[in-house]
């Protein structure tokens, strides 16, 4: 009797597989990135390319460590989305041509619930208020009558594509984060920029406009960095200490890629002890794309029977987290 799932991750600039026990052990995860040329951003099409020559590598070193017999794996999971098009269909590929020689089941996952269901996971929190902040997404999610439920996200761009953007108008390559946070990290002289909160969501593109102006006009780029994740996170913060309120949810966690940046863990964590809920952030290997989270939210969407056949094994390139029942949770 099988005991483990591969899960097949590349939405967008990630290809990843990852072996998971149903005892949740994370076996094997591992990685390519596609790095595009400085001051550019992801292309589709050249991230898929890049994912096509990297899958054979990928998928064979993640089951060679994970040390896991062919006839003890139950399924093949994979983001069936939301993601780049061309991206996703690389994945797609892999899982159905994975599942065919196995004989085994595919099992579609949602990439953003990945990110939720690994960080419980990893953090052994039980039922928290979640803010999932990455290059796809700006949400603020909360489990109730059988699925995620959003209460708040942006209205225009993702928190990791306002740092991206400014990062790339810089001259940067994307993934632009961890630059901004070290030259924001080197400043500390605030800049006026717009703060857009309406009702719980949020909107960052004016500060985007208003940056990128102040960067070309010979404003320091450290200090604008620093501006922008004041301000940014403080918007974040803003909705999700509302949520907490309305919910009274007693723990707090942090996902997705920019969940890596330790100034916005800080400001969660100060807003999160004035409501005595316990402050939880996903470990920082995994808080990027990963296939970790594919494999173990594959375990447990299996577990409940959830599975599609190989001609069906399609993708969905805008996908909402708020769509998909989640079964494992009722």
């Amino acid at each position: 009797m099988g005991r483990f799932v591969v899960g097949i991750e590349r939405t967008a600039h990630t290809f990843s597989v990852a072996v998971a026990s149903r005892e949740g052990k994370i076996l094997s995860d591992v990685r390519e990135v596609y790095t595009p040329p400085e001051g550019s951003g992801i292309h589709p099409y050249l991230a898929s390319l890049s994912h096509v020559k990297a899958a054979p590598r990928v998928l064979r070193d993640a089951l060679l460590t994970s040390g896991v017999a062919q006839g003890d794996i139950d399924a093949v999971a994979y983001s069936m989305g939301p993601g780049l098009g061309p991206c996703l269909r690389v994945g797609a590929v892999v899982a159905r041509t994975l599942a065919l020689s196995l004989a085994k089941p595919i099992v579609p996952v949602n990439h953003a619930i990945g990110h939720i269901e690994l960080g419980c996971l990893l953090t052994a929190t039980e039922d928290p208020l979640v803010l999932l902040v990455s290059g796809g997404h700006s949400m603020v999610v909360a489990f109730s009558y059988g699925r995620w439920r959003v209460l708040g996200e942006t209205l225009d761009l993702t928190l990791g594509q306002l740092l991206d953007q400014f990062g790339r108008h810089a001259g940067l390559s994307s993934p632009c984060g961890m630059q901004v946070e070290r030259a924001a990290s080197m400043s500390s002289r605030f800049i006026p920029l717009p703060y857009t909160v309406k009702g719980n969501d949020v909107s960052f593109s004016g500060i985007l406009t208003t940056a990128k102006r102040l960067l070309d006009g010979g404003e320091g780029f450290g200090d604008i960095c620093f501006s922008i994740q004041e301000t940014a996170f403080a918007m974040m913060v803003e909705v999700t200490e509302r949520a907490l309120a309305f919910t009274g949810k007693k723990e707090v966690m942090i996902v997705g890629g920019v969940a890596a940046n330790r100034r916005l863990a800080r400001m969660m964590e100060l807003m999160t002890r004035r409501h005595s809920a316990s402050f939880h952030v996903v470990p920082l290997r995994f808080s990027g794309d990963c296939g970790s989270q594919i494999a173990w939210t594959g375990h447990l969407a299996h577990s409940k029977g959830v599975t599609t056949s190989v001609e069906e094994a399609s993708t969905r390139q805008s996908w909402r987290l708020d769509q998909v029942d989640v079964p494992w949770r009722e």
